[in-house]
């Protein structure tokens, strides 16, 4: 230790925390441990706590804080902003001593060696980065601060923030003391990521916990826009199981608009030293980082969770001189640090028109009055559970934001204040929508909904929800394989969460409908289009080089997510079984589709990917499939083929997937045929000459077995799965797969509806039942009632 008021970062450990505060301890542990290990960390050094308590004794402002404390009324924001703003004019008129004012300059000389050095000038105050509380943005920090009078100045504002508005009332939420709180700050040489990008990354899934893969959020320019919301950034997912095993771990990627970026400008005053800029058009149709930097970033990740021991939240900064990524700061993760082994679903029980969409935050419901408060100054007017609608939100707002029963704000992305505190509080929160402040009216009563996915839809009126809690932990032992059917990535790893064996059916017309929604031959014929569909197809395709890269590299991205949030499990992929009229809903796809009658029963399955009007867009689909198996290394995807209605069929497909290097047994790849013909039931056993099992389709094995279109309300009280001549057809494909030894499952809607189905099936030995996620605890439950009896 250098001094009792000055430490270097070269001096400090994680166990100096009392003394420098979470953050600056972070930093110095990482120096020491660390840099050996590739991790870059801009130097600095710091002020102490005593440093701090110093500076309040020699000016009596200690005495004079207690008692101005002593009278708060918390729950007043008036009161609150007069407590705030009496104390930080206090400390902010009060002198530096000369002793403390030495040190520093000392230490500022010692790191400079003549050189004109630009410096962040951070908080790190003593309950900050714990494990139970971010303190996320409490404390103001300083950017691109040169020149020792700049960095005093700054420090003594830093020192005052510590008793903001909305740190106090955060501190007092948190169960902290304001009078046994200090602060250290912490002098960091500024990296020139105003010249390149910088982000956020958590090495776990920041909706759902999963602690398999890393969450990189990236934009332009310096990293607070991220932390504001001011920007929506790239997203990126990485798989840690691919990266160890040094295969291809990004697992998903999302452009961001990154519409503006903050960088340097010329040095005045302390909140004088950055502006925002646009960013220009081609750069922001680019992701800020490359894939070797998106995997070079993720390592860095790796070996501070290692280190630390625990998930972490990590930012950082890509120097657009050097192009070296550097480590700013890293803390434990804060939300899913308290996880329960109890399971909470939120379900809408009924809908009503979608007002706006953003990023959803949390899986939760909130229910209230929209409360449109554009300017800090108003936030008195949100009473409790209401709606908070704001443009986006920083550490000002958070008196406030416990008081929501949901946020809504017009900026922002995953990592945004908006949304960390959200987190923290357990209360849903949609950003990003744009416009929200624009489109929702105040005092209007809303449903947040953040429970369907990536997705969050602000709803008209207040809707009935329920929330079922389980006990996850110690479920008891039932006879068959419990699966479940995942079409969405979005909420793969939140799914992944529930008790299950794998996945039963993951569609891939959700992946093409939601994340790519260009029909496949619009993609292949790009350069044949008109101008006009071209340019729409182009501004979807930003980020990926060819129309077909696009596809390919889309849909991988989503069978991946799947994949890896069940990476030890089975994961059966059914190849496209859109019909012609689903197609045609695609952009572009009113060109190149024909029109049917009864589509239900037409050009789909195993019939469309062996014709020649079809076979490139399968071959696409198959490319896929390889580029996660093999290049990926997620082995544990299987395929299967749907609506093959003739034996021949079955024979062509296998050859089809053969010449795309999809073979039975190579690699460990298994091929599942669906049965959901009668033709399937009844000829199982040369079926399954070719494949390695079957899952049932009981959807369409009921409509073609009793002779009913299913989309067709006319007849929709005779659709019934447990009819006999259906079980019928489902013992066929049962007993036969039994006989050859092979897998047999169900992934039809049956099961999931009526409890006496899924008994049915246990009854028949079935190997796997894939339900609906929302039905997987209900079913469980009930099988393990009765087989007990």
């Amino acid at each position: 230790m250098q001094n009792n008021y000055i430490s270097k970062f070269s001096e400090i450990l994680l166990q100096d925390i009392e003394i420098v505060g979470g953050k600056n301890a972070s930093l110095g542990e990482m120096i020491n441990n660390l840099t050996a290990l590739g991790i870059n960390v801009p130097d600095g050094f710091a002020t102490t706590s005593q440093a701090y308590n110093f500076f309040l004794k020699s000016n009596g402002l200690d005495v004079h804080i207690e008692k101005i404390l002593k009278d708060l009324d918390i729950s007043s924001i008036k009161d609150l902003e007069r407590c705030g703003k009496e104390i930080r004019n206090l400390i902010l008129n009060a002198e530096i001593p000369k002793d403390l004012e030495d040190h520093i300059y000392s230490a500022w000389q010692e790191l400079s060696k003549g050189r004109v050095l630009s410096f962040a000038v951070r908080s790190s105050a003593t309950a900050e980065d714990l494990p139970s509380a971010s303190f996320a943005g409490q404390q103001e920090t300083y950017l691109n601060v040169t020149g020792f009078k700049n960095l005093i100045n700054a420090m003594q504002k830093v020192f005052a923030s510590l008793y903001t508005d909305r740190a106090i009332s955060y501190r007092v939420h948190q169960g902290f003391s304001n009078l046994d709180i200090s602060i250290s700050v912490g002098f960091q040489q500024m990296v020139r990521s105003d010249m390149g990008a910088s982000g956020v990354m958590f090495t776990l899934d920041t909706e759902s916990g999963c602690e398999d893969v890393i969450f990189i959020n990236a934009s332009y320019g310096l990293g607070e826009t991220i932390v504001q919301g001011s920007v929506n950034p790239d997203e990126f997912y990485v798989f840690k199981k691919a990266l160890s095993q040094k295969k291809l771990p990004i697992i998903r990627k999302n452009l961001g608009d990154k519409s503006e970026k903050m960088i340097f400008t010329k040095y005045k005053e302390a909140d004088a030293s950055v502006k925002i800029v646009p960013v220009a058009k081609e750069e922001q149709t680019q992701f800020s980082l490359t894939d070797d930097e998106i995997i070079k970033l993720s390592e860095l990740g790796l070996i501070i969770e290692k280190h630390y021991g625990k998930p972490m939240d990590i930012e950082w900064g890509k120097d657009g001189q050097d192009g070296k990524i550097y480590i700013l700061q890293a803390r434990p993760e804060t939300v899913h640090s308290k996880t329960k082994t109890t399971l909470s679903q939120y379900v809408l029980n009924e809908k009503s028109k979608i007002i706006i969409t953003g990023k959803s935050i949390g899986q939760r419901i909130g229910l209230g009055a929209t409360k449109i408060i554009e300017d800090p100054k108003n936030m008195y007017q949100i009473n409790e559970g209401d709606i908070l609608v704001a443009d986006m939100t920083d550490p000002d707002w958070e008196p406030v934001m416990k008081k929501a029963a949901a946020i809504i704000t017009n900026r922002g992305g995953r990592t945004c204040h908006a949304a960390i505190i959200a987190r923290e509080l357990g209360i849903p929160a949609i950003v990003g929508t744009n416009d929200a402040t624009k489109i929702l009216k105040n005092n209007k009563e809303v449903t947040v909904c953040c429970s369907e996915g990536e997705v969050g839809r602000v709803y008209e009126g207040l809707l009935k929800f329920d929330v079922v809690e389980t006990e996850i932990s110690n479920l008891p032992n039932i006879p068959t394989k419990l699966m479940m059917n995942v079409g969405n990535p979005d909420r793969a790893f939140t799914f992944s969460r529930i008790p299950n064996e794998g996945v039963g059916l993951a569609r891939l017309e959700f992946i093409i409908n939601k994340m790519i929604g260009i029909h496949p031959k619009a993609l292949l014929s790009f350069s044949n289009l008109d101008q006009n569909l071209k340019k729409q197809i182009q501004n979807r395709i930003s980020g990926y080089e060819t129309p077909i890269d696009f596809y390919v590299k889309k849909l991988s991205e989503g069978i991946a997510t799947i994949a890896a949030a069940f990476n030890e499990k089975p994961v059966i992929v059914r190849m496209s079984d859109f019909k012609s009229n689903e197609y045609a809903n695609l952009l572009g796809g009113e060109i190149f589709e024909p029109k049917e009658e009864n589509p239900m029963l037409g050009f789909r399955g195993a019939g469309r990917y062996i014709s020649k009007s079809f076979r490139q867009c399968f071959e696409m689909e198959c490319e896929a499939i390889k580029r996660v198996r093999n290049e990926m290394g997620l082995r544990n995807i299987q395929i299967m083929i749907p609506f093959i209605r003739t034996i021949n069929e079955a024979q062509l497909v296998i050859e089809l997937l053969k010449q795309n290097g999809l073979e039975s047994g190579k690699e460990d790849l298994k091929i599942i045929m669906m049965s959901e013909l009668p033709s399937n039931a009844l000829l199982a056993d040369q079926f399954l000459e070719f494949f390695d099992g079957m899952s049932i389709g009981s959807n369409d094995m009921t409509q073609l077995t009793l002779g009913l279109d299913r989309d067709s309300a006319l007849v929709a009280d005779v659709f019934d799965e447990r009819d006999d001549a259906v079980k019928s057809m489902l013992s066929m494909s049962i007993n036969a797969c039994h006989r050859k030894d092979k897998y047999i499952g169900i992934c039809g809607q049956g099961p999931s509806d009526h409890d006496d189905l899924a008994l049915w099936l246990l009854e028949q030995n079935i190997e796997s039942i894939s339900l609906n996620p929302d039905t997987v605890i209900k079913t469980w439950l009930m099988l393990a009632k009765i087989n007990k009896k």
